[in-house]
């Protein structure tokens, strides 16, 4: 059955289709003769009872630069759409969670992916929190007193935003660093939120692997290995993409996690392992599907699809 797609993204003229894990879903969506919508968060409207967009029906194709075509915008509720796929990337900001607000309203009568309310309730630095056994050792705070005790504890940190993305702002600080205070001065003036701070995993300088699951299921993994000069591995700022296999722990790791995903309504997720240790749950915008069929994984976005139309 040909679904109606409505497809909450950054603008599809932003993103750069060879690593893109909303174009692959989208291109396979197109695949199987659904019919695709295109609209911006900033389109988002609630009136009288109706959470609609202004939406443009959209084509695409394997073309970089000429990639998308968009037709006339009209408004449109969404409650009249089969399936919304919310994508855009964070930062998941207060705008993130009033988008999540509003489609809350139509969900589950039009699927949306993933299921908002959750989404908003679980983001990825903190809903982790809840498998604390499987994480490295975590402090969230603002306290410069207490992230300094975490250093003295554990001698080499992660200091990162609470609800950064992408690797922004992902500092790696040593016992010796004499940065700590000033760092912890301007996050203070960047980000009103408290910090997240870990204990630095070496395994890291080997790569942080994102794994993905579809309905709670790992269907697909790619190893991302930091570039000698820096301290992350996101593939955007220098890491490098290789393949990989699943080990048993990270097996297990998603044995433990997976049976949670599935209960919220988180359909496509990615999870970061570092060595042995979870450090991130991944819900608004995870990636990675394309460079794991590039390394001949599995079609995630086709496990994708037979996901959603079995909820149709």
């Amino acid at each position: 059955m040909a679904l109606k797609v409505a497809v909450q993204m950054d603008h599809v003229s932003s993103i750069t289709i060879k690593g893109d894990s909303t174009f692959a879903l989208c291109l396979e969506a197109e695949r199987r003769g659904h019919e695709l919508f295109h609209y911006t968060p900033d389109r988002l409207t609630f009136r009288d009872g109706v959470v609609s967009a202004r939406v443009e029906a959209m084509n695409l194709r394997e073309e970089q630069g000429k990639h998308f075509t968009l037709g006339e915008p009209a408004r449109v509720d969404l409650s009249t759409m089969d399936v919304v796929l919310l994508r855009q990337d964070p930062p998941f900001d207060m705008n993130y969670i009033t988008s999540t607000h509003l489609l809350e309203r139509i969900h589950p009568k039009t699927l949306v992916v993933n299921d908002p309310a959750w989404v908003r309730n679980m983001p990825e630095k903190i809903f982790v929190t809840e498998f604390t056994d499987l994480m490295p050792e975590t402090l969230i705070t603002k306290d410069p007193a207490e992230v300094a005790a975490f250093r003295a504890e554990h001698g080499e940190i992660v200091m990162k935003p609470l609800y950064g993305n992408g690797g922004a702002g992902v500092f790696h600080l040593t016992r010796e660093d004499r940065n700590l205070t000033s760092f912890m001065e301007t996050f203070a003036l960047l980000f009103r939120e408290p910090f997240i701070v870990q204990r630095y995993l070496k395994d890291v300088r080997k790569g942080d692997k994102r794994i993905i699951l579809i309905d709670g299921e790992p269907v697909g993994a790619i190893n991302r290995v930091p570039a000698e000069t820096d301290a992350r591995s996101n593939m955007h700022v220098g890491g490098r993409a290789e393949a990989t296999e699943l080990t048993a722990r990270e097996r297990e790791i998603c044995e433990r996690i997976g049976p949670a995903l599935k209960e919220r309504g988180q359909i496509f997720v990615g999870i970061d392992v570092i060595g042995d240790y979870l450090t991130e749950i991944n819900v608004t915008s995870p990636t990675g599907i394309r460079e794991v069929k590039r390394f001949g994984g599995a079609d995630i976005a086709a496990l994708f699809w037979d996901a959603v139309e079995a909820k149709r």
